[in-house]
Protein backbone atom coordinates (compact mmCIF):
# COMPACT_ATOMS: atom_id res chain seq x y z
CA UNK A 1 0.00 0.00 0.00
CA UNK A 2 2.89 2.40 0.68
CA UNK A 3 4.32 1.53 -2.74
CA UNK A 4 1.06 2.65 -4.25
CA UNK A 5 1.13 5.74 -2.02
CA UNK A 6 4.62 6.67 -3.22
CA UNK A 7 3.55 6.31 -6.84
CA UNK A 8 0.45 8.37 -6.13
CA UNK A 9 2.52 11.06 -4.40
CA UNK A 10 4.50 11.59 -7.62
CA UNK A 11 1.31 12.08 -9.62
CA UNK A 12 0.63 15.81 -9.98
CA UNK A 13 -2.61 17.37 -8.91
CA UNK A 14 -4.61 19.68 -11.15
CA UNK A 15 -3.53 22.65 -9.05
CA UNK A 16 0.14 21.76 -9.58
CA UNK A 17 -0.37 21.47 -13.31
CA UNK A 18 -2.30 24.73 -13.26
CA UNK A 19 0.61 26.38 -11.45
CA UNK A 20 2.94 25.05 -14.16
CA UNK A 21 4.89 22.77 -11.82
CA UNK A 22 4.30 19.77 -14.06
CA UNK A 23 4.35 19.49 -17.84
CA UNK A 24 3.37 16.81 -20.28
CA UNK A 25 6.99 15.62 -20.25
CA UNK A 26 6.87 14.99 -16.49
CA UNK A 27 9.00 16.28 -13.61
CA UNK A 28 12.33 15.76 -15.46
CA UNK A 29 14.41 18.90 -15.94
CA UNK A 30 17.93 17.64 -16.75
CA UNK A 31 18.28 19.87 -19.80
CA UNK A 32 17.27 22.90 -17.79
CA UNK A 33 19.78 22.05 -15.06
CA UNK A 34 22.62 21.68 -17.59
CA UNK A 35 21.73 25.00 -19.23
CA UNK A 36 21.60 26.76 -15.83
CA UNK A 37 25.01 25.36 -14.87
CA UNK A 38 26.49 26.52 -18.19
CA UNK A 39 25.23 30.08 -17.66
CA UNK A 40 26.54 30.18 -14.08
CA UNK A 41 29.99 28.97 -15.18
CA UNK A 42 30.16 31.77 -17.77
CA UNK A 43 29.06 34.30 -15.13
CA UNK A 44 31.71 33.14 -12.66
CA UNK A 45 34.37 33.21 -15.38
CA UNK A 46 33.48 36.78 -16.31
CA UNK A 47 33.43 37.91 -12.68
CA UNK A 48 36.81 36.31 -11.98
CA UNK A 49 38.38 38.06 -14.98
CA UNK A 50 36.90 41.38 -13.90
CA UNK A 51 38.23 40.89 -10.38
CA UNK A 52 41.75 40.16 -11.68
CA UNK A 53 41.76 43.29 -13.86
CA UNK A 54 41.04 45.62 -10.93
CA UNK A 55 44.19 47.21 -9.39
CA UNK A 56 45.10 46.58 -5.83
CA UNK A 57 44.26 49.45 -3.49
CA UNK A 58 45.25 50.43 -0.02
CA UNK A 59 42.98 51.26 2.88
CA UNK A 60 43.21 54.53 4.74
CA UNK A 61 41.40 55.93 7.72
CA UNK A 62 42.34 59.53 6.96
CA UNK A 63 39.72 61.80 5.41
CA UNK A 64 42.22 62.98 2.80
CA UNK A 65 42.89 59.70 1.03
CA UNK A 66 46.27 59.35 -0.75
CA UNK A 67 46.56 59.37 -4.50
CA UNK A 68 48.40 56.96 -6.79
CA UNK A 69 50.78 57.80 -9.59
CA UNK A 70 47.98 58.61 -12.06
CA UNK A 71 46.44 61.12 -9.68
CA UNK A 72 43.33 59.09 -8.87
CA UNK A 73 42.02 58.59 -5.39
CA UNK A 74 42.73 55.26 -3.75
CA UNK A 75 39.52 53.53 -2.64
CA UNK A 76 39.66 52.18 0.90
CA UNK A 77 39.61 48.38 0.95
CA UNK A 78 36.79 47.94 3.42
CA UNK A 79 33.35 46.52 3.32
CA UNK A 80 30.40 48.98 3.03
CA UNK A 81 29.62 48.69 6.72
CA UNK A 82 33.17 49.71 7.64
CA UNK A 83 33.02 52.66 5.24
CA UNK A 84 29.84 53.93 6.85
CA UNK A 85 31.40 53.66 10.27
CA UNK A 86 34.43 55.68 9.15
CA UNK A 87 32.19 58.47 7.82
CA UNK A 88 30.40 58.73 11.16
CA UNK A 89 33.68 58.74 13.00
CA UNK A 90 34.90 61.67 10.90
CA UNK A 91 32.23 63.97 12.32
CA UNK A 92 32.91 62.82 15.89
CA UNK A 93 36.11 63.44 17.94
CA UNK A 94 39.04 61.62 16.41
CA UNK A 95 40.09 58.52 18.32
CA UNK A 96 43.47 56.86 18.44
CA UNK A 97 44.92 55.45 15.21
CA UNK A 98 45.63 52.05 16.74
CA UNK A 99 42.00 51.53 17.74
CA UNK A 100 40.79 52.48 14.24
CA UNK A 101 43.21 50.12 12.54
CA UNK A 102 42.23 47.31 14.89
CA UNK A 103 38.51 47.74 14.22
CA UNK A 104 39.12 47.83 10.47
CA UNK A 105 41.21 44.67 10.63
CA UNK A 106 38.48 42.84 12.54
CA UNK A 107 35.92 43.81 9.90
CA UNK A 108 38.19 42.58 7.11
CA UNK A 109 38.88 39.28 8.91
CA UNK A 110 35.16 38.74 9.45
CA UNK A 111 34.46 39.34 5.74
CA UNK A 112 37.18 36.89 4.73
CA UNK A 113 35.89 34.22 7.08
CA UNK A 114 32.43 34.39 5.51
CA UNK A 115 33.87 33.64 2.06
CA UNK A 116 34.58 29.99 1.24
CA UNK A 117 37.32 28.60 -0.95
CA UNK A 118 34.85 27.88 -3.74
CA UNK A 119 32.80 30.70 -5.28
CA UNK A 120 29.75 28.47 -5.56
CA UNK A 121 29.76 27.65 -1.86
CA UNK A 122 29.76 31.16 -0.41
CA UNK A 123 27.69 31.29 2.74
CA UNK A 124 24.77 33.58 1.98
CA UNK A 125 22.39 34.98 4.52
CA UNK A 126 19.26 32.88 4.25
CA UNK A 127 16.16 35.08 3.87
CA UNK A 128 13.03 34.36 5.81
CA UNK A 129 10.33 32.10 4.42
CA UNK A 130 7.86 34.98 4.11
CA UNK A 131 10.38 37.07 2.16
CA UNK A 132 11.08 34.24 -0.27
CA UNK A 133 7.41 33.52 -0.91
CA UNK A 134 6.53 37.21 -1.34
CA UNK A 135 9.21 37.99 -3.90
CA UNK A 136 8.18 38.90 -7.43
CA UNK A 137 11.61 39.30 -9.01
CA UNK A 138 13.64 36.32 -10.34
CA UNK A 139 16.21 34.54 -8.20
CA UNK A 140 19.88 35.51 -8.38
CA UNK A 141 20.49 32.99 -11.18
CA UNK A 142 17.47 34.19 -13.17
CA UNK A 143 15.15 31.31 -12.26
CA UNK A 144 11.42 31.89 -11.98
CA UNK A 145 8.73 29.45 -10.91
CA UNK A 146 6.23 28.67 -13.68
CA UNK A 147 3.08 30.81 -13.83
CA UNK A 148 -0.44 29.55 -13.30
CA UNK A 149 -2.23 27.83 -16.16
CA UNK A 150 -5.84 28.04 -17.18
CA UNK A 151 -8.12 25.14 -16.32
CA UNK A 152 -8.32 24.10 -19.95
CA UNK A 153 -4.53 24.04 -20.31
CA UNK A 154 -4.00 22.17 -17.03
CA UNK A 155 -6.64 19.58 -17.91
CA UNK A 156 -5.08 18.98 -21.31
CA UNK A 157 -1.62 18.58 -19.74
CA UNK A 158 -3.01 16.18 -17.12
CA UNK A 159 -4.75 14.00 -19.70
CA UNK A 160 -1.68 13.89 -21.90
CA UNK A 161 0.58 12.95 -18.98
CA UNK A 162 -1.93 10.36 -17.70
CA UNK A 163 -2.09 8.70 -21.10
CA UNK A 164 1.69 8.63 -21.33
CA UNK A 165 1.82 6.91 -17.92
CA UNK A 166 -0.96 4.46 -18.79
CA UNK A 167 0.70 3.08 -21.92
CA UNK A 168 3.81 2.05 -19.96
CA UNK A 169 3.85 -1.49 -18.47
CA UNK A 170 4.08 -0.29 -14.86
CA UNK A 171 1.51 2.41 -15.45
CA UNK A 172 -0.94 -0.06 -16.95
CA UNK A 173 -0.59 -2.43 -13.99
CA UNK A 174 -0.94 0.41 -11.46
CA UNK A 175 -4.10 1.70 -13.14
CA UNK A 176 -5.68 -1.77 -13.26
CA UNK A 177 -4.71 -2.36 -9.63
CA UNK A 178 -6.21 0.95 -8.53
CA UNK A 179 -9.43 0.40 -10.47
CA UNK A 180 -9.89 -2.99 -8.82
CA UNK A 181 -9.48 -1.50 -5.35
CA UNK A 182 -11.94 1.28 -6.14
CA UNK A 183 -14.52 -1.09 -7.67
CA UNK A 184 -14.44 -3.83 -5.02
CA UNK A 185 -14.09 -1.33 -2.19
CA UNK A 186 -17.09 0.64 -3.48
CA UNK A 187 -19.16 -2.51 -3.71
CA UNK A 188 -18.23 -3.47 -0.15
CA UNK A 189 -19.19 0.02 1.06
CA UNK A 190 -22.60 -0.21 -0.61
CA UNK A 191 -23.24 -3.65 0.88
CA UNK A 192 -22.35 -2.44 4.35
CA UNK A 193 -24.79 0.46 3.89
CA UNK A 194 -27.59 -1.98 2.93
CA UNK A 195 -27.84 -0.38 -0.51
CA UNK A 196 -29.21 -3.64 -2.00
CA UNK A 197 -32.37 -4.67 -0.05
CA UNK A 198 -32.98 -7.55 -2.49
CA UNK A 199 -29.99 -9.36 -0.97
CA UNK A 200 -31.48 -9.32 2.54
CA UNK A 201 -33.07 -12.77 2.43
CA UNK A 202 -34.24 -13.94 4.86
CA UNK A 203 -32.71 -10.96 6.75
CA UNK A 204 -29.81 -8.61 6.12
CA UNK A 205 -27.71 -10.00 8.99
CA UNK A 206 -28.41 -13.66 8.32
CA UNK A 207 -25.11 -15.54 7.87
CA UNK A 208 -26.40 -17.29 4.74
CA UNK A 209 -28.00 -14.23 3.09
CA UNK A 210 -26.63 -13.08 -0.29
CA UNK A 211 -25.52 -9.84 1.37
CA UNK A 212 -23.25 -11.57 3.90
CA UNK A 213 -21.88 -13.92 1.23
CA UNK A 214 -20.92 -11.06 -1.07
CA UNK A 215 -19.39 -9.15 1.86
CA UNK A 216 -17.13 -12.15 2.43
CA UNK A 217 -16.21 -12.33 -1.27
CA UNK A 218 -15.40 -8.62 -1.44
CA UNK A 219 -13.34 -8.80 1.75
CA UNK A 220 -11.27 -11.71 0.44
CA UNK A 221 -10.61 -9.97 -2.88
CA UNK A 222 -9.58 -6.73 -1.19
CA UNK A 223 -7.32 -8.62 1.19
CA UNK A 224 -5.62 -10.29 -1.77
CA UNK A 225 -5.12 -6.93 -3.47
CA UNK A 226 -3.59 -5.46 -0.33
CA UNK A 227 -1.26 -8.45 -0.07
CA UNK A 228 0.21 -7.59 -3.49
CA UNK A 229 1.80 -4.43 -2.11
CA UNK A 230 2.08 -5.55 1.53
CA UNK A 231 4.01 -8.74 0.75
CA UNK A 232 5.32 -7.98 -2.74
CA UNK A 233 7.44 -5.08 -1.50
CA UNK A 234 8.96 -6.96 1.46
CA UNK A 235 12.48 -7.13 -0.11
CA UNK A 236 12.65 -3.35 -0.47
CA UNK A 237 10.99 -2.55 2.83
CA UNK A 238 13.24 -4.79 4.90
CA UNK A 239 16.26 -3.62 2.91
CA UNK A 240 15.50 -0.08 4.11
CA UNK A 241 14.98 -1.37 7.66
CA UNK A 242 18.37 -3.09 7.52
CA UNK A 243 20.08 0.13 6.44
CA UNK A 244 18.29 2.03 9.19
CA UNK A 245 19.39 -0.46 11.85
CA UNK A 246 22.89 -0.34 10.41
CA UNK A 247 22.95 3.37 11.15
CA UNK A 248 21.03 3.36 14.43
CA UNK A 249 22.61 0.32 16.11
CA UNK A 250 25.99 -0.18 14.41
CA UNK A 251 26.55 3.60 13.97
CA UNK A 252 27.63 3.11 10.36
CA UNK A 253 27.09 6.28 8.38
CA UNK A 254 26.95 4.40 5.08
CA UNK A 255 23.50 3.07 6.05
CA UNK A 256 22.08 6.58 6.33
CA UNK A 257 23.77 7.62 3.10
CA UNK A 258 22.22 4.66 1.27
CA UNK A 259 18.78 5.64 2.54
CA UNK A 260 19.40 9.21 1.38
CA UNK A 261 20.12 7.88 -2.09
CA UNK A 262 16.99 5.73 -2.11
CA UNK A 263 14.81 8.64 -0.94
CA UNK A 264 16.66 11.39 -2.82
CA UNK A 265 13.38 12.97 -3.89
CA UNK A 266 12.49 14.18 -0.39
CA UNK A 267 15.29 13.39 2.11
CA UNK A 268 18.33 15.64 2.57
CA UNK A 269 21.41 14.81 4.64
CA UNK A 270 22.94 17.12 7.23
CA UNK A 271 25.46 19.39 5.56
CA UNK A 272 23.96 18.99 2.09
CA UNK A 273 22.78 22.62 2.19
CA UNK A 274 26.45 23.68 2.14
CA UNK A 275 27.25 21.83 -1.10
CA UNK A 276 28.00 23.92 -4.22
CA UNK A 277 24.78 24.95 -5.94
CA UNK A 278 26.04 23.59 -9.28
CA UNK A 279 26.83 20.14 -7.90
CA UNK A 280 24.72 17.37 -9.41
CA UNK A 281 25.10 13.76 -10.58
CA UNK A 282 27.09 14.88 -13.64
CA UNK A 283 29.63 16.90 -11.62
CA UNK A 284 30.05 14.64 -8.58
CA UNK A 285 33.04 12.75 -10.03
CA UNK A 286 35.11 15.90 -10.46
CA UNK A 287 33.97 17.58 -7.23
CA UNK A 288 34.24 14.49 -5.01
CA UNK A 289 37.70 15.31 -3.53
CA UNK A 290 36.36 18.66 -2.25
CA UNK A 291 33.04 17.30 -0.97
CA UNK A 292 32.52 15.74 2.50
CA UNK A 293 31.21 12.19 2.16
CA UNK A 294 28.79 12.60 5.07
CA UNK A 295 26.72 15.13 3.11
CA UNK A 296 26.26 13.13 -0.10
CA UNK A 297 24.31 9.87 -0.60
CA UNK A 298 25.79 6.50 -1.40
CA UNK A 299 26.36 5.61 -4.17
CA UNK A 300 27.52 9.07 -5.14
CA UNK A 301 25.53 8.95 -8.39
CA UNK A 302 22.37 9.36 -6.25
CA UNK A 303 23.31 12.89 -5.23
CA UNK A 304 20.33 15.26 -5.66
CA UNK A 305 20.14 17.39 -8.78
CA UNK A 306 21.51 20.91 -8.69
CA UNK A 307 18.78 23.25 -7.37
CA UNK A 308 17.17 25.33 -10.09
CA UNK A 309 16.63 28.27 -7.71
CA UNK A 310 20.23 28.27 -6.48
CA UNK A 311 19.03 27.43 -2.94
CA UNK A 312 19.32 23.98 -1.42
CA UNK A 313 16.68 22.56 0.90
CA UNK A 314 17.64 22.28 4.59
CA UNK A 315 18.44 18.88 6.11
CA UNK A 316 15.48 16.62 6.80
CA UNK A 317 14.84 15.53 10.38
CA UNK A 318 15.94 11.93 10.91
CA UNK A 319 12.76 10.99 12.76
CA UNK A 320 10.82 11.54 9.54
CA UNK A 321 12.95 8.93 7.80
CA UNK A 322 12.42 6.58 10.74
CA UNK A 323 8.68 7.23 10.56
CA UNK A 324 8.39 6.41 6.86
CA UNK A 325 10.45 3.21 7.09
CA UNK A 326 8.66 1.92 10.18
CA UNK A 327 5.24 2.60 8.67
CA UNK A 328 6.25 0.40 5.75
CA UNK A 329 7.27 -2.41 8.08
CA UNK A 330 4.16 -2.04 10.25
CA UNK A 331 1.95 -2.10 7.19
CA UNK A 332 3.44 -5.46 6.23
CA UNK A 333 3.01 -6.76 9.77
CA UNK A 334 -0.63 -5.65 10.01
CA UNK A 335 -1.32 -7.13 6.58
CA UNK A 336 0.07 -10.46 7.80
CA UNK A 337 -2.24 -10.36 10.84
CA UNK A 338 -5.22 -9.55 8.61
CA UNK A 339 -4.35 -12.40 6.26
CA UNK A 340 -4.11 -14.77 9.22
CA UNK A 341 -7.69 -13.93 10.23
CA UNK A 342 -8.99 -14.02 6.66
CA UNK A 343 -7.31 -17.28 5.62
CA UNK A 344 -7.03 -19.11 8.92
CA UNK A 345 -10.67 -18.72 10.00
CA UNK A 346 -13.86 -19.15 8.02
CA UNK A 347 -16.66 -16.61 8.07
CA UNK A 348 -18.55 -18.58 10.74
CA UNK A 349 -15.70 -18.61 13.29
CA UNK A 350 -13.96 -15.32 12.43
CA UNK A 351 -14.59 -12.44 14.92
CA UNK A 352 -16.62 -9.68 13.32
CA UNK A 353 -14.29 -6.95 14.60
CA UNK A 354 -11.06 -8.44 13.21
CA UNK A 355 -11.55 -7.61 9.53
CA UNK A 356 -12.57 -3.99 9.96
CA UNK A 357 -9.96 -3.28 12.64
CA UNK A 358 -6.87 -4.55 10.80
CA UNK A 359 -7.98 -3.22 7.42
CA UNK A 360 -8.34 0.24 8.96
CA UNK A 361 -5.01 0.04 10.82
CA UNK A 362 -3.12 -1.13 7.73
CA UNK A 363 -4.63 1.62 5.58
CA UNK A 364 -3.99 4.36 8.16
CA UNK A 365 -0.36 3.32 8.71
CA UNK A 366 0.32 3.17 4.97
CA UNK A 367 -1.37 6.52 4.38
CA UNK A 368 0.66 8.22 7.13
CA UNK A 369 3.96 7.08 5.61
CA UNK A 370 2.92 8.13 2.12
CA UNK A 371 1.68 11.53 3.28
CA UNK A 372 4.93 12.19 5.15
CA UNK A 373 7.11 11.54 2.08
CA UNK A 374 4.64 13.48 -0.09
CA UNK A 375 4.74 16.60 2.12
CA UNK A 376 8.53 16.57 2.45
CA UNK A 377 8.88 16.20 -1.32
CA UNK A 378 6.69 19.26 -1.81
CA UNK A 379 8.84 21.25 0.63
CA UNK A 380 11.99 20.35 -1.31
CA UNK A 381 10.40 21.38 -4.62
CA UNK A 382 9.20 24.67 -3.12
CA UNK A 383 12.81 25.57 -2.17
CA UNK A 384 14.89 24.01 -4.96
CA UNK A 385 12.44 24.69 -7.79
CA UNK A 386 10.66 22.71 -10.48
CA UNK A 387 11.47 22.52 -14.21
CA UNK A 388 9.95 25.25 -16.37
CA UNK A 389 8.87 24.62 -19.95
CA UNK A 390 9.95 26.87 -22.78
CA UNK A 391 6.37 28.07 -23.27
CA UNK A 392 6.19 29.16 -19.61
CA UNK A 393 9.53 30.97 -19.91
CA UNK A 394 8.25 32.87 -22.91
CA UNK A 395 5.07 33.77 -21.07
CA UNK A 396 7.03 35.04 -18.06
CA UNK A 397 9.25 37.09 -20.35
CA UNK A 398 6.27 38.58 -22.14
CA UNK A 399 4.41 39.37 -18.91
CA UNK A 400 7.51 41.06 -17.50
CA UNK A 401 7.63 43.34 -20.51
CA UNK A 402 3.93 44.16 -20.08
CA UNK A 403 4.37 44.86 -16.37
CA UNK A 404 2.32 41.86 -15.19
CA UNK A 405 3.50 40.71 -11.76
CA UNK A 406 3.96 37.03 -10.86
CA UNK A 407 4.78 35.86 -7.36
CA UNK A 408 7.94 33.82 -7.63
CA UNK A 409 6.95 30.82 -5.50
CA UNK A 410 5.72 27.31 -6.25
CA UNK A 411 2.07 28.32 -5.81
CA UNK A 412 2.47 31.40 -8.01
CA UNK A 413 0.25 33.41 -5.67
CA UNK A 414 0.59 35.90 -2.87
CA UNK A 415 1.17 34.15 0.49
CA UNK A 416 -1.47 34.55 3.14
CA UNK A 417 -0.70 37.16 5.74
CA UNK A 418 -0.21 35.81 9.22
CA UNK A 419 -2.19 37.38 12.01
CA UNK A 420 -0.35 39.27 14.71
CA UNK A 421 -0.10 37.77 18.15
CA UNK A 422 -2.48 40.39 19.48
CA UNK A 423 -5.13 39.40 16.92
CA UNK A 424 -5.00 35.71 17.80
CA UNK A 425 -6.48 36.22 21.24
CA UNK A 426 -10.02 36.62 19.94
CA UNK A 427 -12.77 38.99 20.98
CA UNK A 428 -12.00 38.84 24.71
CA UNK A 429 -8.42 40.04 24.32
CA UNK A 430 -9.43 42.83 21.96
CA UNK A 431 -12.03 44.07 24.45
CA UNK A 432 -9.47 43.87 27.23
CA UNK A 433 -6.99 45.85 25.15
CA UNK A 434 -9.60 48.53 24.37
CA UNK A 435 -10.47 48.86 28.06
CA UNK A 436 -6.79 49.27 28.96
CA UNK A 437 -6.38 51.99 26.34
CA UNK A 438 -9.47 53.83 27.64
CA UNK A 439 -8.17 53.58 31.22
CA UNK A 440 -4.78 55.01 30.24
CA UNK A 441 -6.42 57.88 28.35
CA UNK A 442 -8.64 58.74 31.32
CA UNK A 443 -5.65 58.75 33.69
CA UNK A 444 -3.75 61.05 31.31
CA UNK A 445 -6.76 63.40 31.20
CA UNK A 446 -6.99 63.50 34.98
CA UNK A 447 -3.30 64.25 35.31
CA UNK A 448 -3.52 67.08 32.79
CA UNK A 449 -6.51 68.62 34.61
CA UNK A 450 -4.62 68.51 37.93
CA UNK A 451 -1.65 70.25 36.35
CA UNK A 452 -3.90 72.98 34.97
CA UNK A 453 -5.46 73.49 38.42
Amino acid sequence: MIASGQIASSIPTLSEIRRGSYGSEGWSGEGQIVEKQRRESLTRRGSSQTGQSLPRRRSSNNIDSPRDASGQDVIPQTVPEAADESEHQASAPIQSTSMSNGAEKRVEDKALEQRGSNDTSINKSVPSKEAVQSRTEPFDNGYEFPPKHKWTESTAIFLKAAWGFFITPIGFLVVIYGLNIVAWGGMLFLLLCNAAPAMCKPTCNDINSPRRIWIEIDSQILNALFCVTGFGTIPWRFRDLYYLMQYRIQKKEVGLRRLAGINRGWFRLAGSQELPITLGPAQIDTELPNTPESSIPFPISKVPDAPLTGNRAPPTALWKLDFVIWTMVWNTFLQAVLSGFMWGLNRYDRPSWSTGLFVALACIVAACGGIMSFIEGKHVKAIEGVPVSEADRERLRRDRELGITHYNNIKAEKPKEKKNKGEKGGLFKRKQKDSEVARVESSIGEGASQIVK
